[in-house]
């Protein structure tokens, strides 16, 4: 009897097997559109058509209908995970251990085949995950992919935690595939119109630290995350079965900041974070996003190198620059008597500085011979009378600045005509913008769209920009970059008969910029252009020109006193002078106030001043 009954259960054992092992259909749609399976195929469903993946490579689904399916793909894969072992490293489940997981889970799936994923595992055990740092490079105007600020996730390893050893930890990053040398301007166009596939990779994190503080010349931000050695390794998991595998990358929304949310997605289900980008993922925003869920537990800030130069230098007189500077090119001046007869201390101060400048100037360039030897005189120098420890003041936190795109309404009057003026901008900040969070001096705007009701319902497109980007940034006594800028879309100029016209233009220009003291920044830039304008004979009219001014930080907010003019080759003489204040009212509202002065030969000068209320969010 005791035998039978052992049968018995034996049999009711694989009968419930069996029943596991080929779900109802009620149960299989219900899984099918679980969020955590939503999520492990990176689908969408959009508010037209049905569901559709952001994976862009047939080789991530098991079924020919799995990139608009999801039911279709959990039906291939669970038909899969029953198959027999054969090779069994390309079993699905060593290629899928995140769905493997899950649906073990979900279905109690105990009759699987056994299967040694030996090449996922011997990956596993070398990454070995603890905990996740999520990294914010800032921003780098001078490429345009990075022009945002970039976001990319540190894995730790137990004993790599904020011990001086997460240099050894892995980096993993999701970026554009660039397999040629495209030149800037095709490099944005391409990265806009999601001309390039993007993968992630995983990589020793001290090479990206070598990529974006040394080569970028980018401070770096270290967010800690909460989450638990579970997380991480859920997290690590899933990125194993996107291994080579391709996306559509575009740099506004699905960019290297989307992906990984949708990674903390997939490591702490229920997040919802990627709900809260519909249109654009800008870093700084999605930073704001991860901290705003609360999964934030510390914050460490490492200095580019160009910063770390600066501090040291600062201290310095203008004398002691020169003899810095001197330093660097001719290391026998440590024994010259001038340099003898300094107090220790301010020689310590000086042997430093040029030990930094020397190993600045040494980045991106093949190994010299001289350089190496004069880093290494200074560096005995330096270990014979060190200097004090170096403190950089931490500055505001990238996402404590103001949100990303902004609203506008304004009130003004040109020259005794009122209006109304509605505004949009997609992205992201400008020199009169609130300033925490960001460098003085850096514009980026993309987007930006400003539209006139004058009195007696006169409505008028007055502006539709494409980009505007400026990088302003000051000499110094070691360092001497340029300062430009860029410009394209419609604008509103003067034109015949008192009319203003809309034309397309471009422009840009390069100069230099200084820094007066800590709160006030002039520039001056020569400048080109070419415009497209209905009252001029010729189809694209060149200028030659100039736009020089003043950026003052002040108490309320920036101040900038603007001048600029364009001198075209038909004669026609454009000039302009402007001031603008911002009140920085809150992080996310600003009350800004202008006045402008415009002289064309094609017109009589005119006048504007405007109110501008600005709203930011995301």
């Amino acid at each position: 009897m005791f035998r039978a009954l052992f049968s018995l259960l034996l049999a009711l054992g694989s009968l419930i097997a069996q029943a596991n092992s080929h779900p109802d259909p009620a149960t299989l749609r219900s899984l099918a559109e679980h969020p955590y399976w939503i999520a492990l195929g990176h689908y969408e469903k959009p508010l037209i058509g049905g569901w559709r993946s952001y994976v862009d490579d047939p080789d991530f689904f098991l079924s020919d209908q799995g990139e608009h399916s999801p039911l279709a793909e959990l039906e291939a894969t669970l038909e899969a995970l029953h198959a027999d072992p054969g090779l069994a490293d390309q079993h699905a489940q060593c290629r899928y251990p995140s769905r493997t997981r899950w649906l073990r889970e979900q279905l109690a799936l105990t009759e699987l085949p056994a299967v040694t994923c030996a090449e996922y595992a011997a990956w596993y055990a070398d990454i070995d995950p603890h905990s996740t740092v999520l990294v914010f490079p800032d921003a780098y105007l001078n490429s345009p992919s990075s022009m945002f600020g970039h976001t990319l996730l540190r894995i730790d390893s137990p004993d790599m935690q904020d011990n001086g050893t997460a240099l050894l930890s892995y980096a993993l990053n999701f970026g554009a595939m660039v397999e040629q040398m495209d030149n800037s301007m095709l490099y944005a166009w391409k990265g806009l119109a999601g001309g390039y596939p993007g993968q992630f990779s995983l990589l020793p994190y001290r090479d990206k630290i070598s990529e974006y503080s040394s080569l970028e010349n980018r401070d770096l931000w270290e967010y800690r995350l909460d989450l638990t050695p579970e997380e991480t390794g859920r997290l690590v998991e899933h990125v194993w079965e996107l291994r080579q595998i391709r996306f559509d990358y575009f740099f506004f929304d699905e960019n290297c900041s989307y992906r990984l949310l949708e990674l903390l997605e997939i490591a702490r289900p229920g997040l919802r974070l990627i709900d809260q980008f519909p249109l654009t993922a800008i870093p700084a925003d999605t930073v704001r996003a991860v901290k705003d869920a609360g999964m934030i537990s510390s914050v460490n800030y490492r200095p580019s190198r160009e910063k770390e130069l600066l501090a040291r230098a600062q201290p310095l007189s203008s004398r002691e620059l020169v003899l810095a500077r001197e330093l660097a090119a001719d290391t026998a001046l440590l024994e010259d008597p001038a340099f003898q007869q300094l107090p220790a201390e301010r020689q310590a101060l000086i042997q430093e500085t040029s030990y930094r400048l020397l190993r600045y100037q040494a980045v991106n360039r093949e190994r010299d011979p001289d350089n190496a030897a004069r880093s290494y005189q200074l560096l005995q120098a330096i270990n014979r009378n060190p200097p004090p420890r170096l403190e950089i003041p931490t500055p505001p936190l990238p996402e404590d600045g103001h949100e990303s795109r902004t609203w506008q309404l304004a009130l003004g009057n040109l020259d005794g005509r009122d209006f109304a003026e509605y505004g949009l901008r997609m992205a992201y900040h400008d020199l009169n913008d609130n300033l925490d969070g960001f460098p003085l001096g850096a514009q980026i705007e993309l987007g930006k769209l400003r539209v006139r009701q004058y009195e007696g319902n006169h409505w008028q497109l007055q502006e539709l920009g494409l980009i505007s980007i400026r990088s302003l940034t000051p000499r110094h006594a070691l360092l001497k970059p340029w300062s430009w800028q860029v410009e394209t879309g419609l604008e509103r100029v003067a034109g015949k008969d008192g009319r203003q016209r809309l034309v397309g233009h471009l422009n840009g220009g390069g100069g230099f910029s200084w820094r007066l003291n800590d709160e006030l920044l002039a520039y001056s830039l020569a400048t080109l252009r070419v415009e497209h304008h209905p009252d001029f004979a010729a189809a694209l009219s060149p200028a030659a020109g100039f736009d020089a001014g003043l950026l003052w930080r002040n108490g309320a907010g920036n101040l900038l006193l603007e001048a600029s003019a364009d001198y075209f080759h038909n004669g026609e003489i454009r000039r302009h002078i402007g001031l603008t204040q911002q009140l920085e009212l809150d992080r996310n509202l600003g009350l800004r106030l202008s006045a402008r002065r415009q002289f064309s030969q094609l017109d009589t000068p005119r006048n504007e001043v405007m109110l501008q209320l600005r709203w930011y969010h995301y």
